[in-house]
């Protein structure tokens, strides 16, 4: 059990809890993207509810969050797409016990804050209501410029959104083509193009098994059981020495 002092240091230092939802995937990574960019704020996760929601939940002091989120909801305000908005500040133990927004979140991923090893890429996200469209769009991303397919996210309400990884260009130019593509087969709901990713934000993205570099397990020997050996009983050595001597010569 946490000792309630040590609580208590928990609140003070990480002081306010924001939490903006919108009813797009690429939005809401947009807007988390939009939140980590304008004020320390350490991104918690983002949580889907169903029927398209998503919220994107954040951790810092109270200036920080406020700013964040007032960022964040401008941004998904002009994509057309906020559904609502909260800062809390000091929330409660019960909270952070039962909600996935605890502090022990956050020192997780301030080990891994900055930039990422893929921060000279950028990153496509195209959104469709069904999953043909999302496939046809993303095979003609892939044929149109120099991208990975990195994963692809459902959210429900039939909504689909497929990730490609690229140089800022060539995401440009593979969205472009992903989206005619959607809007011939089906119907395109929302895209986004981040030039920066930070670690925050990176390590919370899904990515396909395909991409992940899993270290090798060490493999040990298991330990043969040596055969146990045999004691051999040998003569005395006076009976040895007469049957040496009662030996016959050659």
């Amino acid at each position: 059990m946490i000792p309630a002092s040590q609580l208590e240091r928990k609140r003070k230092s990480d002081s306010a809890l924001g939490l903006v939802s919108t009813p797009s995937f690429p939005a809401i990574v947009g807007t988390a993207d939009a939140m980590l960019k304008v004020a320390e704020v350490t991104l918690v996760g983002y949580e889907k509810i169903g029927s398209g929601n998503c919220t994107v939940i954040v951790r810092g002091n109270i200036a920080d969050v406020r700013l964040a989120v007032e960022e964040g909801s401008r941004l998904a305000q002009e994509l057309g797409q906020v559904v609502s908005r909260l800062v809390i500040a000091r929330p409660m133990p019960n909270l952070e016990a039962v909600f996935p927004i605890g502090s022990h979140l956050v020192e997780i991923a301030q080990q891994q804050r900055g930039y990422s090893r893929l921060s000279n890429q950028s990153i496509g996200l195209l959104e469709t209501r069904g999953f043909p469209a999302m496939v046809g769009a993303a095979d003609a991303m892939l044929k149109s410029a120099n991208v990975q397919l990195s994963a692809y996210e459902t959210i429900g309400a039939g909504l689909c959104t497929a990730m490609v990884r690229g140089s800022i260009a060539n995401v440009a130019v593979a969205i472009e083509a992903g989206m005619h593509e959607a809007e011939r087969i089906g119907e395109l709901n929302a895209v986004m193009v981040i030039p920066r990713v930070l670690d925050d934000l990176e390590t919370m993205l899904p990515v396909a098994s395909c991409w992940l570099e899993k270290p090798l397990p060490l493999l040990f020997a298991d330990k043969v059981k040596e055969k146990e050996k045999e004691l051999v009983k040998l003569e005395s050595l006076e009976k040895l020495t007469k049957s040496i001597e009662e030996k016959p010569d050659s």
